[in-house]
């Protein structure tokens, strides 16, 4: 046999002697009444710290579940990121283009303001205007959602047509209506008569045309 293993071999037996000797010593003070407060307050410590322990590993499995979910949430964001970014880049060319809901007519006295020659140290006015509100275009979407019957007599095409026709009449008559009277001709004016005469009290505050 080896001086290794023989060392070894001593080590091991010295420590199972000292094992021994600790679990004697510990009978020994277990039976001496002056010790038995102090061993209940160590065994009551090590129940407290056996629940702490079993706590822990409860939220470190919590904590790892919640890793793997936040994991699987990333790759959801990832993905529907890289699929917006592909809708993105192959948008279809007979969507409608966005158009403003409104536009700005100037007024008689806004023109007039704007033609006025006012010191330079003055502060301008506010500009006059009145808003136009136009209709929006419909969507690929709101035409899918129109009955079939009704699809086979006029196309998305001629209907954004004919609602770009309204928005321009409506734009156009309006115009004639917020213009100074000495700028218009003869029959820009009787057009302008005729708008004035078609407003009445229900009409007010609403744009139309006839």
């Amino acid at each position: 046999m080896g001086s290794s293993c023989l060392e070894d071999l001593c080590f091991h037996i010295n420590a199972k002697i000292s094992s021994v000797k600790k679990c004697i010593q510990l009978r020994d003070i277990g039976e001496d009444e002056s010790h038995k407060p102090v061993l209940h307050k160590i065994q009551n410590d090590m129940y407290l710290v056996h629940d702490l322990l079993d706590k822990m590993e409860i939220i470190v499995k919590q904590q790892e579940k919640l890793k793997d979910l936040l994991k699987e949430i990333q790759k959801t964001v990832e993905r529907d990121q890289k699929e917006a970014e592909h809708v993105l880049g192959h948008i279809p060319p007979y969507l409608p283009k966005p158009t403003k809901s409104c536009i700005t007519v100037p007024t008689g006295k806004q023109e007039g303001q704007n033609k006025a020659v006012e010191p330079r140290s003055a502060k301008k006015p506010a500009k006059e205007t009145v808003v136009v509100k136009e209709v929006a275009l419909i969507t690929t979407e709101e035409f899918e959602s129109v009955p079939a019957y009704m699809k086979g007599r006029i196309t998305y095409d001629q209907i954004n047509a004919v609602v770009q026709q309204i928005n321009k009449a409506v734009v156009g008559k309006y115009k004639i209506l917020y213009q100074p009277l000495k700028s218009m001709s003869a029959p820009v004016r009787n057009l302008y008569h005729r708008f004035m005469e078609e407003e009445t009290k229900d009409t007010k505050g609403i744009f139309f045309f006839l």
